[in-house]
């Protein structure tokens, strides 16, 4: 079939021609959205689930929500190079210039900005191309500490002040949670229960990997009163089919049910290789119909194009023993297996390995489901391993 006309959407983060099966997650964060406007207290959501199942598609529905409910948003996604004052920073600056405008949030504006000059020289945050304001003094004594825990709360309950003088509220929306260190996390949380205490109109929406639970738990008690934590997983059956046969009936075509079984077989009914395998069947059918025989034929496909782009761009992050334990737990197939087991395959003991299983759980590869328990974050990584990594070497 026409290529062009390919409704499927493969790809990190790229939304899906039908968001299938997460109406409550949507519905439950613009309730969590509306209620932060109305200046009532709220849990907001902090998405929690492995690699492809669409938790960055939600966080984009999410800002388009709330920007649709009239919140200025400030959206970034975590990782390795850069700390969260570098994350937050940019989006902070322009939120408050843009609240400056309004007449009656000039002033809480405005030493949002003498704030946010301590907290960058408190902490020597050097943020590219980012300058609060040359005829801008810092407020001292207010967010300049050195110390991320006492200053993000300060510096975040100004910008809640300015949005409640501005009736604007903000929303802070963050991907990639897990990547956060255990002080960032812990002043994230300290922030927003501070906020919380104010009734101000600020509130953070989020995503991560499972182990942002434990991060949530070590951090600060009060996590589990400040956010819910939705578990985004495969989808139910009947919403992964929506996901194949509607997008391609739009277009008048349809599916043979044995094609569609094969799909969801092979997937796992995650979203994301939904889309993949869907996509390549298109673009491999003929006529009408979807067939079993035309996904077949685009199996392959489908499986070269993740090892080349998606497995492989996370493979490449790793060592060489990081690369071997993680062969070494592909060799159990799907699932959570036990920490002993596969330091046992590779010959050692479990201390030995700790250190490498640290450093992937920490680069989001791996992640612990129960104590002394160890599972891959991406679903279908156990048989990339294999693939890639015919033999496991001792």
């Amino acid at each position: 079939m026409d290529p062009v006309k390919n409704p499927y959407a493969p790809g990190a983060g790229s939304p899906p021609p039908e968001l299938a099966g997460r109406s409550d997650v949507i519905d439950a964060t613009r309730v969590a959205l509306q209620r932060i406007r109305l200046g009532r207290s709220v849990q907001s959501p902090i998405l929690v689930g492995l690699r492809g199942v669409g938790k960055t598609v939600l966080l984009v529905k999410v800002k388009e929500i709330a920007e649709k409910e009239g919140f200025r948003t400030i959206s970034v996604e975590a990782h390795e190079g850069k700390t969260l004052p570098e994350l937050l920073v940019p989006g902070i600056r322009q939120t408050l210039f843009k609240l400056s405008t309004v007449e009656n949030a000039k002033d809480k504006a405005r030493r949002g900005l003498r704030v946010l000059k301590s907290f960058l020289n408190g902490l020597r945050v050097s943020v590219n191309d980012v300058e609060v304001g040359l005829t801008i003094e810092p407020e001292t004594g207010t967010a300049d500490s050195g110390s991320i825990e006492a200053d993000l709360p300060e510096l975040l309950l100004v910008l809640g002040e300015a949005a409640k003088d501005a009736k604007t509220p903000v929303a802070i929306i963050i991907d990639e949670l897990q990547y956060l260190s255990h002080e960032e996390f812990s002043a994230l949380i300290m922030s927003f229960h501070r906020t919380s205490q104010g009734n101000l109109p600020i509130v953070l929406i989020g995503a991560g990997l499972p182990q942002i639970l434990g991060l949530a738990g070590n951090s600060k008690s009060y996590a589990e009163r400040l956010f819910k934590y939705p578990e985004i997983g495969a989808l139910a059956h009947n919403f992964a089919i929506e996901a194949i046969v509607n997008p391609a009936k739009n277009e008048g075509v349809s599916y043979e049910p044995a094609a569609v079984e094969q799909i969801l077989s092979v997937t796992g009914r995650y979203p994301y290789f939904l889309q993949q395998w869907a996509y390549e069947a298109w673009n491999v059918a003929s006529g009408k119909v979807i067939r079993a025989r035309d996904v077949s034929i685009a199996h392959n496909n489908a499986i070269s194009t993740l090892d080349e782009s998606f497995f492989k761009v996370r493979f490449d992050r790793c060592t060489p023993s990081e690369k071997k334990y993680m062969r070494a737990l592909a060799k159990f197939g799907d699932g959570p297996h036990r920490s002993g087991d596969i330091a046992e395959t590779l010959g050692v003991k479990s201390n030995s390995v700790a250190p490498t299983r640290a450093s992937l759980i920490k680069k989001g590869m791996i992640y612990s489901p129960a104590h002394g328990d160890t599972a891959f974050t991406v679903p279908l990584f156990d048989e990339y391993m294999v693939r890639a990594m015919p033999k496991l070497k001792y």
